[in-house]
């Protein structure tokens, strides 16, 4: 087991200990980081074929480099993924994800559309057809298992390509590597340095502290950010012309070295509370 593996695992187990509310959520997390890595193992080919000659024209011209509208996405592997998650989530009795799997097998859902709604404003219950009751759950099963499905294939892509990446001084509010908006954000270094994360592919960027990623809006009039009482450490950015927020974290002080993907779960009351105070 990979060495991030196990520092994941155990930030899990203190984490559930400190936040027991959140206690399922982030088993689920751990098991499904332990089969991300099993997946990732296994993969040979790339999701995506990117023309050299064009990767650098495409970073300036502020275009990520998977393009998930085209015709060229191979989700062979992702699909398999996403149905070894669709049987985790059925063993833990998760929403529809038994009758998801069967409607996915039969070929009355089509893994693709689900997929490139996702990517183009929609969700993958649209594109599945199927109804939310609460309409307002902050955590959306479904749509975090047909992210996960890319995950795997994405990492490896990520790193081959981060160094042309960071070469390029990306200075997008969105991934340069799958277009995906981000999830969470950490300050790093002495000067407090922005760094957005993207769940889709994990990768990193920095961006300014003071700009919103999500309309680029930089009047420090209209940004502010609200933290959580005895815990500093968490941030929420807010942003008052588009009324989006992300949340931040800071770990500067600490030794510890954050795994975003579980600050994502384990700060579901920061969602929470900036959709309580209107932000979306």
């Amino acid at each position: 087991m990979a060495q991030k593996l196990k520092d994941s695992l155990k930030t899990i187990e203190s984490y559930k200990h400190a936040s027991p509310h959140y206690e399922e959520l982030l088993d689920i997390l751990g098991d499904i980081l332990i089969l991300r890595e099993e997946y990732r193992r296994k993969i040979e080919r790339d999701i995506y074929t990117v023309e050299e000659s064009l990767t650098e024209a495409k970073l300036r011209g502020g275009m990520p480099l998977v393009d998930f509208m085209s015709g060229d996405i191979d989700l062979e592997e992702p699909k398999k993924y996403f149905l070894a998650l669709l049987e985790l989530a059925e063993e833990r009795d998760l929403g529809e994800a038994r009758q998801i799997r069967q409607d996915l097998e039969s070929g009355d859902i089509d893994f693709a559309e689900m997929v490139r709604a996702s990517f183009d404003g929609g969700s993958a219950d649209d594109a599945a057809d199927i109804d939310d009751a609460d309409g307002e759950e902050i955590f959306d099963l479904l749509g975090f298992l047909v992210e996960e499905s890319l995950r795997p294939s994405l990492e490896g892509f990520a790193d081959r390509y981060a160094e042309v990446v960071n070469a390029s001084e990306w200075a997008e509010g969105y991934c340069p590597i799958c277009g995906r908006e981000p999830k969470i954000a950490q300050l790093k270094n002495d000067e407090g340095e922005k760094y957005l994360f993207c769940g889709q592919c994990g990768f990193e960027w920095r961006y300014p502290r003071l700009k919103c990623p999500f309309c680029e809006n930089e009047d420090q009039q209209t940004l502010a950010f609200f933290t959580v009482e005895d815990d500093e450490r968490y941030r929420v950015d807010v942003c008052n012309v588009c009324n989006r927020y992300i949340k931040t974290i800071d770990f500067r002080n600490t030794k510890e070295k954050p795994n975003l993907d579980v600050e994502d779960i384990a700060t579901l009351h920061l969602d929470i509370l900036a959709s309580d105070e209107g932000y979306d």
